[in-house]
């Protein structure tokens, strides 16, 4: 019962890889005046979610600085620590 089973869900992915998509278009049938035609309002609407992801951005690389720096200077310590004990 196992291989029928895998059997037919390989078949089944193999035939849903094989469609194409739905909203394929030919190069040519492209219209991007609707697109960059919205106004100003969704212009500044996509403005300010960039700027939130830029200000959430912040806090984590400073946060990331600050534990990489910790992690080093616990390496240099305890690289410190191991030489002295050797001498």
């Amino acid at each position: 019962m196992r291989p029928t089973a895998t059997i037919i869900n390989t078949v089944t992915v193999l035939f849903a890889s094989l469609t194409s998509a739905i909203a394929s278009a030919t190069p040519g049938d492209v219209d991007t005046t609707l697109t960059f035609n919205s106004g100003i309002l969704v212009l500044a609407f996509a403005g300010f979610l960039a700027l939130v992801v830029v200000v959430q951005a912040i806090p984590a690389v400073i946060t990331l600085y600050t534990m990489i720096k910790a992690a080093a200077s616990e390496s240099d310590k305890s690289k410190e620590a191991h030489s002295i004990a050797h001498k």
